[in-house]
């Protein structure tokens, strides 16, 4: 070979490795030259020739050559033996790896035919080379971190592409196996990742010990290494920051992760097992990654001698996991790691099973979306990953909303804005189920969205205040006791008071259902149907006959007969309804309670077929609740969308009908409180097709979510088996406030919990409604609240505040407004007041709570908009707080650990109204999940992680810049501002504005510009959102919320800029 005679080649390897893989070397480049390839193998046969298979031949000149025998598999291609070298720097073909090639001669023969494999850690290649020879493949990627394994592999791949004359070895389809294998230096399946190769075939015989020495493992592997060191390569493993390094499994763990990334969606991952974890050890590496496994051969081979276990020994001793070792090949009964390591000291031989496992991805493209998630960022929750389910039904529902889950989380850096009656999408997949599966041809807007079928209920009690209801016994539990013992029942004409409402309760049997009714004369009925009424239609159409016969208001509730399935039971009332419409006085309750893995996740919908109620509800649930949670929606909403994705869309569509606008005189309207606040209130804009709006008047910041506190959140739902502790938010929220606020709280203090803060404050208002209380609101209250306590009838005033005073509340006025009060209940938000964006002191908090102790107020603290101030503040609760005084703490999470629509709303109630509280049932509490990660982030902020307060103090510095920007641009158009001091939100007055004629849209004339029009009118022009004075209870100033997403941010400044046009002509 180019003049060297094989005895002057030999020579040279005798003198070291390093000199012998130089040899080699140089042999290589010959045969990847065309030119000299011929004569380069010819140079082999005549080497293996003089050698032989001997084994001394390693020893002394450093290499070795041996033939594998492949005669008794025959496949597709009939070669009898392959010839193979190696070399002490890697991996020898032992009993692992001869049983992960039986292993795969198990398999099929079309199961490798015409694939794209890759091989893990293929040493001197001879199983890639082996694979090629019998089951023809597209191609083998024969992958190894050991760079001179990949040299050595190419060696093997010429010995065996061609004869020992040199020429090419031809297959049946004409190509050798140089067309069909190439090796290359790759940290597991980095080279495929790279070069975006996806394979259809991944086989791998990785190491599991763990390494003695892992640092060692971090340095840079480099060809010119050790031969100790690139030896130790195939026998050891590094930790892998997996929860299976503890077994020596990381390595595999993270093959196989990565196997998931490039693996096509029918592809097969075959990976040899020792056994020495266990075997349930073993199978959930791969079930908790959504593998199912298959164990295709299982033997046992002895423990390599050269292989420490001592590793495995400690983790014995400092753990109750015990690993599984036999003594010799014909022990039967197993033995822990330090029983074996002890009996191999002494000169026993040890041995382990060794399996060989077949694996797929039970649903690849949800998991692969997972994992793609996970690695960009949050490989940390990786420890959590569970997708292992006895049940079929529970993966095929659990594993596609991970997947949708983790786009949300990848490709949105914030939660979009949502009506607060239910998501636009949630709403059309709920009316696309039925449209599909009821032939039921409803709309959206025909649908409303409640946080639980109890508040649904209980929010139609509040829109219409009936004196008199029917109530199904099963669906009483959650009403308030008031309305469940008064016996007011003679007088329900519409003339009279509204302020009482008595319900009664009903057998679940419609016929006696029916007789209360025709008795009673009720005006609202709230009932459901027993299995046996609801297989046909004719109970509900005698309660849809009685009821609008005596004039009162259905609400049927058909959550127990509504099933999310593909092949949905039907009944009688969704048969009736695909035929006909619903008639004007009813309306249909369903709580989504029916999934698969959380028996405690609902969502609820209301339909109605009557624009007017349809639209009132809506205002309702905003009023009253805030919004749904979002991410139940989601849940619920991927359950619809799986059973819509795979059908042909309208392929019977039901014929359109109109929505009824149509109302009876007879029926009970809308109370009178709600009929004021729907109209007068500024709610959601949700009604614009436009959906180019910007959103400046929602308490929800638009900022990006932080990469700890999106962890957080996904983590809570890929766990499973969750103690209650871990979801038990009572010692972080008690914490939390100490920590915060100095607020002070003992064994009888009361903790609430609701999707937000907003159904938290409904119920104290309803509390201090029941006392005889008065509602002591500042002005410049939110003015979602203040609706609220309006549409509750609350008894309640406006405490008055100077503009000198940046509109806080001080000692005198509010001294002056509780000389006249009876029953004082003080409304305070803080330390950042809301909408003003101004912030108590400490020192400011003490004279207030001091100037309420003295009137013998009740007092409401509400943080739910604080925890974003500008400049530190410190708020001290404990010492301002007198003894006698009552002081309960509202607050949400949310602004505050900057989870954006993710919520949970808690009250830390004084224990005098504990009692009280608790009369009113009907709170949707918050998800286990949403506890859950509300305790990891209340964690994150504790323990002060670097990353997540990073996040809240670039949040920070990004508001203050913004309300400085806009406090800017506003003054140059006008505007007289008040600067904020925290929070999402500021107030400023259209000083040149108010009361000037301004232009209206095109064609539409001029206005005189007044609190009233202000908001409609700057919406006409800028499509910016906001709340003018009307709702900040100042009058002439508007709310901006500026916590939007960047661009829209910007667009928002450009269209108030511009704002000033409306002056001219």
């Amino acid at each position: 070979m180019a003049g060297v005679s094989v005895d002057e080649f030999l020579n040279r390897c005798q003198e070291s490795g390093d000199a012998a893989y130089g040899a080699l070397r140089s042999v290589l480049e010959r045969l990847e030259d065309p030119n000299t390839r011929s004569e380069a193998r010819i140079f082999l046969s005549d080497l293996y020739k003089r050698v032989g298979s001997s084994d001394t031949c390693l020893q002394k000149y450093h290499f070795h050559i041996q033939d594998i025998v492949l005669d008794q598999y025959e496949g597709f291609q009939s070669r009898k033996k392959l010839t193979m070298m190696v070399i002490p720097s890697i991996f020898v073909p032992e009993d692992w790896s001869f049983t992960f090639y039986e292993g795969l001669n198990r398999h099929p023969d079309t199961v490798f035919k015409d694939k794209t494999i890759s091989e893990l850690g293929c040493g001197n290649g001879w199983i890639s080379i082996a694979i090629a020879a019998k089951w023809l493949p597209t191609k083998v990627y024969g992958l190894d971190i050991n760079p001179r394994a990949v040299k050595i592999s190419w060696i093997n791949l010429y010995l065996n592409a061609l004869d020992d004359n040199g020429l090419p070895v031809y297959d049946d389809e004409k190509k050798t196996l140089l067309d069909r294998v190439e090796f290359y230096e790759s940290d597991l399946l980095s080279y495929c990742r790279d070069n975006k190769i996806h394979l259809e075939r991944i086989v791998g015989c990785i190491p599991q010990i763990l390494n003695p020495n892992p640092e060692a493992m971090s340095k840079m592997i480099e060809e010119n290494a050790s031969e100790e060191f690139l030896h130790s390569l195939s026998n050891y493993c590094a930790l892998q920051g997996f929860v299976e390094d503890q077994f020596g499994l990381g390595l595999i763990a993270r093959a196989v992760e990565e196997g998931i990334s490039v693996i096509k969606p029918a592809g097969i991952m075959i990976f040899n097992m020792g056994g020495r974890p266990g075997q349930g050890v073993c199978r959930r590496l791969f079930e908790r990654r959504g593998v199912r496994v298959t164990q295709i051969w299982q033997t046992k081979i002895l423990q390599a001698a050269d292989t420490d276990i001592s590793a495995l020994v400690e983790i014995e001793r400092s753990s109750p996991h015990r690993f599984e070792f036999f003594m010799g090949l014909s022990g039967d009964q197993p033995i822990c790691a330090r029983t074996a390591w002890a009996y191999g000291k002494a000169g026993g031989r040890i041995s382990h099973a060794l399996s060989v496992y077949s694996c797929q991805l039970r649903q690849p493209n949800q998991v692969k979306i997972i994992f793609d998630f996970l690695k960009n960022g949050f490989q940390e929750i990786s420890s959590s990953l569970d997708l292992s389910f006895e049940d079929e039904a529970v993966a095929d529902e659990k594993i596609p909303f991970l997947a949708y889950l983790a786009s949300v989380l990848k490709n949105s850096s914030y939660f979009p804005f949502e009506p607060p009656a239910g998501s636009k999408r949630f709403c059309s997949l709920i009316a696309g189920f039925m449209r599909t599966y009821h032939r039921i041809p409803i709309k959206q807007d025909n649908i409303v969205v409640f946080p639980s079928r109890a508040v649904a209920i209980e929010s139609a009690f509040r829109l219409f205040s009936p004196r008199l209801a029917i109530v199904d016994e099963h669906l009483t539990r959650q009403l308030p006791r008031s309305w469940l013992t008064s016996l007011a029942i003679q007088d329900t004409s519409t003339e009279a008071s509204d302020d009482q409402v008595t319900v009664i309760e009903s057998p679940h049997q419609s016929d006696l259902m029916i007789e209360l009714i025709k008795k009673l004369k009720p005006q609202v009925v709230v009932t459901g149907l027993a299995q046996f009424e609801v297989i046909t239609s004719s109970s509900f159409l005698h309660l849809l006959d009685v009821t609008k016969e005596i004039g009162c208001r259905l609400f049927l509730d058909i959550s127990d007969h509504f099933e999310l399935s593909s092949l949905p039971a039907s009944n009688g009332v969704l048969k009736y309804l695909a035929q006909n419409q619903l008639p004007s006085h009813a309306a249909i309750i369903c709580g989504l309670v029916k999934n698969k893995v959380y028996s405690d996740l609902e969502v609820a919908f209301v339909i109605s077929e009557v624009d007017e109620i349809s639209k009132a509800l809506s205002k309702t649930v905003e009023v009253l609740e805030g919004h749904t949670a979002l991410i139940s929606q989601y849940y619920y909403g991927c359950l619809f969308h799986e059973l819509l994705a795979f059908q042909l869309a309208d392929r019977h569509a039901p014929a359109e009908r109109e929505i009824e606008k149509t109302k009876s005189d007879e029926i009970i309207g809308f109370s009178r409180s709600a009929v004021s606040v729907l109209k007068d209130s500024e709610l959601s804009v949700t009604e614009s097709g436009d959906t180019s709006l910007i959103y400046m008047d929602v308490d929800q910041s638009f900022l990006p979510v932080p990469r700890s506190v999106k962890a957080a959140i996904f983590e809570s739902f890929v766990r499973q088996n969750v103690s209650e502790a871990e979801v038990d938010v009572n010692p972080s929220i008690k914490q939390f406030v100490t920590s915060n606020y100095g607020f002070p709280t003992k064994g009888s203090t009361g903790f609430v919990y609701a999707d937000g803060s907003q159904a938290l404050f409904n119920k104290l208002v309803v509390c201090c409604a029941q006392e005889g209380g008065t509602l002591c609101l500042p002005a410049g209250t939110n003015g979602k609240y203040v609706a609220a306590a309006k549409f509750l009838k609350a008894n309640f005033v406006n405490i008055p505040t100077e503009s000198s005073d940046g509109f806080k509340l001080t000692k005198t006025t509010l001294s002056k407004a509780l000389e006249s009060v009876k029953k004082p209940w003080v409304y305070i938000s803080g330390p950042t007041v809301s909408p003003t964006g101004l912030v108590y002191s400490n020192e400011e908090m003490g004279v207030l709570l001091s100037t309420c102790a003295k009137s013998g107020a009740k007092v409401i603290i509400d943080t739910s908009f604080s925890g974003l101030e500008y400049s530190s503040t410190t708020w001290d609760l404990k010492n301002a707080m007198d003894a006698s005084l009552s002081v309960s703490l509202l607050g949400c999470l949310s602004l505050n650990v900057l989870s954006g629509a993710m919520k949970l709303g808690f009250l830390v109630l004084d224990e005098s109204l504990v009692d009280a509280f608790h009369t009113l049932p009907g709170l949707s509490k918050p998800h286990s999940t949403v506890r859950y990660a509300a305790k990891k982030m209340l964690a994150l902020k504790e323990e002060k992680a670097s990353d997540f307060l990073d996040a809240v103090s670039e949040t920070i510095k990004t508001l203050q810049g913004r309300s400085k920007r806009l406090k800017e641009v506003l003054e140059k158009s006008g505007w007289e501002v008040i600067e904020p001091a925290g929070g999402i939100s500021m107030v400023a007055k259209p000083k040149a504005y108010l009361n000037k004629s301004v232009k209206v849209k095109e064609g539409e004339g001029h206005v005189e510009l007044t609190d009233s029009n202000m908001r409609d009118v700057f919406l006409g022009h800028t499509g910016v959102c906001l709340n003018s004075g009307s709702w900040t209870g100042i009058p002439g100033y508007c709310r901006f919320a500026f916590a939007l997403e960047d661009s829209e941010f910007e667009k928002a400044i450009e269209s108030i800029a511009q704002f000033k046009s409306v002056l001219g002509n």
